[in-house]
């Protein structure tokens, strides 16, 4: 079973359609039990830095993520439920930086490009090494977001470039990560949640 965390952001319901598609049960749920046991869970996130990281701290959500990690539980967050899975934040600080999860010791920070947010198709640069995007290594993904991470992470990356280069996808180990939407990515992302869902 798929848990979709519910902590009141993400396309809730685009996401369990998306994931479902995979062949296997997907229920969205706030319940400490079912997020920690489930074979998987999702952590999506739209919105700003700040507002996700309450939202998920409420509901017990960061302690979840920490604790499927130590038991090498596999989780995948998408959008902005990637970028609070960093340590930190600047969205919208006035200086003062964000708290996130802390998996990766990494800040989630502004693009510096004219035009934002980075909405739209953009193509991935990927490792060689990468599990989830075997098969799609040379396709499109669709993002949507103003803030990234711009330094390496974990075992395996994705880049993506608007202006200049940021992490458009991370592996590591039981926790894998994107900053694209795979729900709304056409065949590609439906690709990229099949072969997540094939390492659980």
């Amino acid at each position: 079973m798929i848990a979709i965390l519910d902590y009141g952001s993400g396309n809730l319901r685009s996401a369990q359609r998306a994931f479902e598609r995979s062949g296997k049960e997907v229920v969205v749920t706030s319940d400490r039990e079912i997020a920690l046991n489930a074979q998987g869970l999702v952590v999506p996130g739209v919105g700003a830095f700040a507002a996700c990281m309450r939202g998920l701290v409420a509901v017990g959500g960061d302690a979840i993520v920490r604790e499927r990690l130590a038991k090498q539980r596999p989780t995948l967050g998408i959008c902005v439920g990637m970028q609070i899975l960093f340590r930190d934040g600047d969205e919208h600080t006035n200086g003062l930086l964000h708290q996130g999860v802390g998996i990766w010791q990494e800040s989630i920070t502004k693009l510096d490009a004219p035009i934002l947010p980075h909405m739209g198709w953009n193509t991935v640069e990927v490792s060689s090494n990468s599990n989830l995007f075997k098969g799609i290594e040379d396709q499109s993904f669709y993002f949507v977001h103003s803030y990234a991470a711009k330094k390496p992470v974990g075992i395996a990356q994705a880049w993506s470039t608007h202006n200049e280069k940021f992490l458009a996808a991370v592996e590591d180990g039981a926790i894998a990560a994107t900053q694209f939407h795979p729900e709304k990515s056409g065949d590609a992302g439906l690709a990229l949640i099949k072969n997540w869902v094939g390492m659980l």
